[in-house]
């Protein structure tokens, strides 16, 4: 039976969990994940546990803080002036906020703190500083990312 290798595009179920049981994130319901293994288009720990799966594979894996989203950065904790929020914003502790940064990439905040004249956001990933627990299945290894040579 065919293995998943770097290169491979590959179809998969998941059910991702913290460390204490609680749910973040699942394909239940939708479609499987689509992803081309080795690319970076997921994080290294789930690359690295469906390589060598078969299909209808079925395993759980373990994934550190550094094979997820890494650890949490407090240089990534932004004071972020009132007067540029919009006047009739209502902003409260927990809040998420979407912001942009100068090439226009869209990313999530979190609003930390209120202060007087400014608001502290944290700009670290949601699971940075997290151990994650993903339950796998390999649906379909759809291929390698085939290049179409034209006469």
């Amino acid at each position: 039976m065919q293995q998943v290798k770097n290169g491979d595009k590959v179809k998969v179920h998941y059910h991702g969990k913290l460390t204490n049981g609680e749910t973040f994130d699942s394909s239940e319901g939708r479609d499987p994940l689509e992803f081309e293994v080795g690319k970076g288009m997921v994080i290294k720990g789930f690359d690295d546990g469906v390589t060598g799966m078969v299909v209808g594979d079925k395993k759980t894996v373990n994934i550190p803080v550094e094979d997820a989203y890494g650890p949490r950065n407090d240089e990534m904790l932004v004071e972020f002036p009132k007067e540029r929020l919009p006047a009739d914003m209502q902003i409260e502790e927990g809040m998420p906020l979407m912001m942009s940064n100068e090439t226009g990439q869209q990313f999530q905040v979190v609003v930390v703190e209120l202060k007087e004249d400014a608001v502290l956001l944290d700009a670290n990933h949601p699971l940075a500083g997290q151990d994650l627990i993903f339950d796998i299945e390999l649906v379909e290894i759809v291929g390698p990312k085939s290049l179409i040579i034209m006469p």
